[in-house]
């Protein structure tokens, strides 16, 4: 069953092959919107952002691979799990649809209960990533991955507001260059004419040939770096610690971040050995203090 007041927006242009799958997925929780064509959904989005998309692949007009393409560029829908719905079940479309974007896909005609399991999947894999990349927003930091080109390929609210302060229209071409220009404690500093400087440190690979940056803003005068920008956390132990600063257990943050309690502490133990600290509480205070 969807969680309560999960969104979802179903993209079709033969409205009769819509009823049906909407009935379904309202009876499984799921508030259903429905989009007869490419434009129609972007303008829906405009309006609402839902928890997933069932995309059909081929319509007149704008094509659903090219729909896909623009939600995933757009900085405030790229997160929607999308799932396309095609008859065309060989290779080429189905990379297509990869390509642009898609996480999964369903052959027509769709069977409704695989759609259901596959939807629950998605949406929950996508909330749970969200919540942990916007847990750095929330501690006041960013957080930025880019492509093998050093090109923005997802970017946190935070992590955007400070490109575009610091680097403005110019960003898409200057951010690659700036990335490349790593000091020896494998932090990149930009200053702003008042004084503060925009930190970033890679964390690491996340897949694909991209690569995980942490950004944070250094006010002016500080005397050093904070000993969270140089303890060279992993993203997962810097999840955990955010977390862990926001007063969460052990147990609520495995369920957040979808491992083991077990896990959760493995990663507090080296937490702990990285930041120089002994206690849970200790390292709380630092990221707190650090954070804000």
């Amino acid at each position: 069953m969807a969680s309560g007041g999960d969104i979802v927006l179903v993209v079709d242009d033969v409205p009769q092959s819509l009823g049906a799958l909407a009935r379904e997925l309202e009876a499984d929780g799921y508030t259903v919107l429905i989009a007869h064509s490419g434009d129609a959904a972007l303008a829906r989005l405009d309006l609402v952002v839902p928890d997933a998309i069932l995309l059909d692949a081929v319509m007149p007009g704008m094509s659903g691979f090219e729909t896909c393409r623009l939600i995933k560029a757009h900085p405030a829908w790229s997160h929607i799990p999308v799932v396309f719905m095609t008859g065309l079940s060989d290779t080429t479309h189905i990379v297509e649809g990869f390509r642009s974007g898609g996480v999964d896909y369903v052959v027509k005609p769709v069977r409704v209960q695989e759609v259901l399991a596959r939807l629950a999947t998605h949406v929950r894999n996508a909330r749970a990533v969200r919540l942990a990349r916007e847990a750095l927003d929330v501690g006041g930091m960013g957080v930025l991955v880019v492509d093998t080109r050093g090109r923005a390929a997802w970017q946190s609210p935070q992590a955007q507001r400070w490109l575009e302060e610091w680097f403005g229209d110019a960003r898409a071409d200057e951010v690659p260059r700036w990335l490349h220009e790593t000091s020896a404690d494998g932090t990149c500093r930009r200053r702003a004419a008042d004084g503060r400087t925009l930190l970033a440190r890679r964390l690491g690979d996340v897949g694909m040939g991209e690569a995980m940056w942490l950004l944070s803003v250094q006010p002016a005068g500080a005397a050093q770096v904070s000993r969270l920008a140089t303890a060279s956390l992993t993203p997962r132990e810097t999840e955990v610690l955010s977390w862990i600063a926001k007063g969460k257990t052990n147990r609520d943050v495995a369920e957040i971040l979808g491992m083991s309690p077990r896990t959760v502490n493995k990663h507090l133990e080296h937490v702990f050995e990285k930041l120089g600290v002994e206690t849970r509480a200790a390292a709380a205070a630092l990221a707190s203090r650090e954070l804000g």
